[in-house]
């Protein structure tokens, strides 16, 4: 009888530890669905349905989704787009969660509360992005992803699959114009804005770099980036990016 017991409560606890809660749905507007597990049929997604780690969150046209963090924090997710959720790994004052964003747009504003940190990390085909409490848009594509900064810093590397195909490249002799990449990543770099437009796609994004305050980076498949300073006032003119800001201003007062 015992061992019985013990063997229910080792499985309740194996079940519980693989389904490790990123946050609930608190938003659903439109058309949103959800593949739990990564697996199965999308279902409709309705408010406080729990958004747990391997789950995939899609929305279709004229819909959008937003995302309560476990502990705080919001997630908002705009039309056409699909999002997989990668890690959970919430602890009393650190918490680190983790998303890759297919295709699509995803805002993220998450404050880390005094004493905590807070990591979020959403990757895209070409690239990835991760903050420490801020906020910041990430768009992606398959040929190019971009990155834009509203507050504080987040940091951005080129997505794991980029790095790995230019060391394929590498292993086959060939060159990059300006000597071989280094392919190990350094210490973040907090970079100055720039004043220009975006500029030339010259040199591969080989370590991570901070963006600050009105900062955007655009890179593409092949590791090349361009980062400038964007038009805050033409962004501000989106209608996805006014929703967002319009949101946040409720939650913070």
């Amino acid at each position: 009888m015992m061992k019985r017991i013990l063997f229910i409560l080792f499985c309740f606890g194996t079940f519980a530890f693989g389904q490790k809660e990123f946050g609930k749905i608190t938003l659903p507007l439109g058309r949103v669905q959800v593949q739990q597990g990564g697996t199965g049929a999308f279902k409709k997604a309705m408010p406080r349905m729990p958004i747990k780690e391997k789950d995939v969150v899609k929305t279709l046209a004229k819909s959008r989704c937003e995302i309560t963090l476990v502990g705080g924090g919001k997630l908002r997710i705009g039309e056409n787009s699909e999002l997989e959720i990668t890690e959970a790994n919430v602890k009393p004052m650190e918490k680190n969660f983790g998303a890759t964003l297919k295709k699509g747009d995803v805002w993220v504003a998450a404050k880390a509360a005094f004493g905590e940190k807070k990591n979020v990390a959403v990757r895209t085909p070409t690239a990835v992005a991760a903050i420490r409490g801020t906020k910041y848009r990430a768009k992606a594509g398959d040929d190019e992803s971009s990155v834009l900064v509203y507050d504080g810093k987040v940091d951005v590397n080129a997505a794991k699959n980029v790095v790995e195909a230019r060391k394929d490249q590498m292993r086959q002799g060939f060159q990059p114009p300006g000597g071989a990449p280094k392919f190990k990543l350094g210490p973040v770099t907090e970079v100055q804005a720039p004043t220009q437009v975006a500029g030339p796609y010259e040199v591969s994004l080989e370590d991570w770099v901070s963006l600050v305050e009105g900062m955007q980076i655009n890179v593409r498949k092949d590791g090349k980036y361009s980062m400038f300073k964007f038009d805050q006032d033409t962004d501000a003119g989106l209608d996805f990016v006014k929703w967002n800001k319009e949101q946040d201003a409720k939650d913070e007062n």
